[in-house]
């Protein structure tokens, strides 16, 4: 089964399409002025516990992991055997080199780790892709139109008449013989999205950037979802929320999980 119809299917199953950032930074945890590695590990269980049946997909970010070293490492490996295959493992890792580095990141990714998808840079082209892409059930979300302020310094430059990030919606469009690649599209780039999404077809977005970043919810899921199928990223206002007990942690996840699902109906409904 191909990675884009295993998302869709997830999506049925679950009821939602919440994706959970694990970016678990430990100067927000407040349970100790300086919370050890155990604290971060027993506070990454717990947001799991929170959101395991809310969230469809979970994303770690590579970087609050590989800062520990080899101890971040084991973390993380514990961490995905913790949430099992029950929802779609997305690896942020922005990954952007070419030939048999990428692969070696690939295998890394997919055969050691056992993730099901990773973030990949395009600024090096089409060959720091491919490797990704090659097992048809392993997937790709390309960035294309990120969430932060710099991001208008790159994509939006125009190239042959169009921006930047166009060329790489047509990039990944034909890469995607073994419909395993999708895009990444960040909620504050509310006035794009849409048009990212007629430019693209019906490939899979991953959107970044509700929250805290302050992306519009609404806007997000029902244009990432138009023709196509959108996965909303919410990192730091779910796994920080209230006093950040296991049940203000679930509340706020399901209050976005309805927020999202309201906005599907409602975008359903008039179509």
């Amino acid at each position: 089964m191909n990675f884009t119809t295993q998302l869709i299917k997830k999506i049925s199953e679950k009821k939602s399409i919440l994706c959970i950032g694990i970016d678990m930074d430990p100067d927000r945890i407040e349970i100790k002025s300086s919370p050890t590695l155990e604290d971060l590990r027993k506070y990454t269980l717990k947001v799991i516990d929170a959101t395991l049946d809310v969230a469809v997909a979970y994303k770690p970010n590579m970087a609050f992991f590989e800062r520990w070293g080899s101890k971040g490492y084991q973390w993380l490996e514990e961490m995905l055997e913790y949430i099992g295959k029950d929802s779609i493992l997305i690896c942020d890792a922005k990954r952007g080199d070419i030939g048999n580095t990428a692969r070696q990141y690939a295998i890394s990714i997919f055969d050691h780790f056992g993730f099901d998808a990773v973030t990949v840079s395009p600024y090096m082209g089409s060959d720091s892709i491919s490797p990704f892409i090659e097992r048809p059930e392993k997937g790709v979300f390309v960035l294309c139109l990120t969430s932060n302020p710099g991001a208008r310094e790159l994509q939006l430059l125009r190239a042959d008449g169009k921006p930047v990030y166009m060329n790489v919606i047509k990039m990944v469009k034909r890469l995607n013989a073994n419909r395993n690649c999708g895009l990444v599209v960040g909620a504050t780039q509310g006035d794009e999205i849409a048009e990212v999404r007629r430019e693209s077809g019906n490939l899979p977005f991953l959107i970044p950037g509700i929250g805290a970043q302050g992306g519009d919810l609404e806007v997000a899921v029902k244009e990432g979802n138009r023709d196509g199928v959108a996965i909303i990223n919410v990192s730091r206002s779910i796994l920080y929320a209230g006093d950040q007990s296991e049940g203000a942690i679930r509340a706020s996840a399901r209050n976005f999980q309805e927020q999202m699902n309201d906005a599907l109906f409602d975008l359903r409904r008039n179509l």
